[in-house]
């Protein structure tokens, strides 16, 4: 992990997007000495729509589990 001043990055923050884009490595912008920002590359996996329809179950009647005088107390 690379760490570069605040002032070096504003210098060169184009650059240093392209080389954590490119290298998949990440950098820590300080100030003073001291962490500011973590500048990390963005996730590859872009989610499918209905990536997640096999992990959900779905009930047919969802009031019988709790009876129905359960469900007139939430009104």
């Amino acid at each position: 992990m690379r760490t570069l001043a605040i002032t070096d990055f504003k210098a060169h923050a184009l650059q240093v997007l392209g080389q954590v884009a490119e290298t998949r490595e990440r950098v820590i912008v300080t100030k003073r000495g001291k962490p500011l920002a973590e500048v990390i590359p963005i996730s590859q996996e872009v989610p499918r729509p209905g990536q997640l329809a096999d992990a959900l179950v779905f009930e047919k009647d969802i009031i019988t589990p709790l009876g129905e005088d359960m469900w007139d107390v939430c009104k």
